[in-house]
């Protein structure tokens, strides 16, 4: 089930993300996109790397953020790959 959020660009799905907050008719989560806003990519260039976004729902998914920032940086941190799996020979008895 789709539940509306206060943004018009966001909403959640139960069976999408498990309820993590989208972009409407996506699977696009909000914290993807403020992840790469973190790492530098400007608002302009965000649809760039998601050609199916405008740029309406880039800064709506922005304005999400910064009123849900706590629940947002919960779902980043959920979703991290520990450095275990990224740099697995640093982790290797020699």
């Amino acid at each position: 089930m789709t539940f509306a959020t206060e943004h018009c660009y966001v909403v959640r799905n139960d069976d999408i993300l498990s309820g993590e907050p989208i972009i409407t008719g996506t699977r696009t989560p909000v914290r993807a996109i403020v992840e790469l806003w973190r790492l530098g990519v400007t608002t302009e260039e965000i649809p760039i790397h998601f050609p199916h976004l405008t740029l309406a729902q880039v800064f709506d998914a922005l304005s999400y953020y910064a009123d849900h920032q706590t629940e947002i940086q919960a779902h980043i941190d959920r979703n991290q790959v520990s450095e275990e799996l990224t740099h697995p020979a640093a982790y290797t008895d020699a």
